[in-house]
């Protein structure tokens, strides 16, 4: 007579099993966790010494000037100190882009509530903000780039005085396609340096902002021609009124 095999009934896994499981899964968890917090915490202690580092050392490029270096194979930029920028390039540049700049800490609130109250997508940016942007970040219009942007503007502003904030500015800002800096832009655009530029050549330079690849500082165009010589008031005036002091006293 053949043999019946007898089938084996399969172990539920019991309860001690189960909380090994559970605990093997939190554990993972925490790991997880604590692996995100040292990554986080890693990352701000990298990006606070960069910004010290910037506080002193020449920014040798941004994110941008690489993109745009592979993008045309190369690049003119020449940094130089705010020494060698001619005061009224300083001022043309804060009056066309942010003249309140020396009454804010990173955000002109004034501003921005101006742009929502008007319904307009942008144009409170504030040159602190255009500096985060633009040493740190990324270009473009994502909200996880904004939020970055967010975050970094106060730690500048906390590291960096406004006369070198400004000089970061001036240094890192495209005057044209693959020219960095208003030294290069000065020598582009003017055959001269950037500690040379004339009243309405300043004008001219801060006025194709922001939109450098679309405008024109040598053969402007009547909006570029209205624009720098608008520019040019707006400087005389944050001189007299004393809105340039915080960048012009070194």
């Amino acid at each position: 007579m053949a043999k019946t095999g007898t089938s084996r009934k399969k172990k539920k896994p019991t309860q001690s099993t189960a909380q090994s499981s559970g605990g093997s899964a939190r554990q993972v968890l925490r790991s997880a966790g604590r692996w995100a917090v040292r990554g986080i915490a890693a990352v701000s202690v990298f990006v606070l010494l960069i910004t010290l580092v910037y506080r002193f050392v020449p920014v040798p490029i941004t994110p941008y000037m690489l993109a745009e270096r592979v993008r045309h194979g190369s690049l003119e930029k020449d940094w130089v100190p705010a020494e060698d920028i001619a005061p009224v390039m300083m001022r043309a540049a804060v009056a066309a882009e942010d003249a309140n700049f020396c009454l804010h800490w990173g955000f002109d609130m004034a501003a921005i509530r101006g742009v929502i109250e008007s319904g307009q997508s942008r144009g409170a940016s504030s040159i602190s903000q255009q500096v985060a942007k633009n040493v740190f970040l990324w270009q473009g219009r994502s909200w996880p780039r904004k939020a970055l942007e967010a975050l970094m503007t106060p730690v500048v502003e906390a590291f960096w005085p406004k006369r070198r904030i400004l000089e970061v500015y001036l240094n890192v800002a495209e005057f044209d396609r693959g020219v960095f800096g208003v030294e290069a832009a000065a020598q582009h655009y003017f055959g001269i340096s950037a500690k040379e530029l004339a009243p309405r050549q300043a004008g001219r330079l801060a006025a194709i902002l922001p939109d450098p690849k679309g405008r024109s500082a040598s053969q402007p165009s009547n909006f570029v021609t209205g624009r720098a010589d608008a520019i040019v008031d707006g400087a005389a005036t944050i001189q007299a009124d004393g809105r340039a002091d915080c960048f012009e006293r070194a």
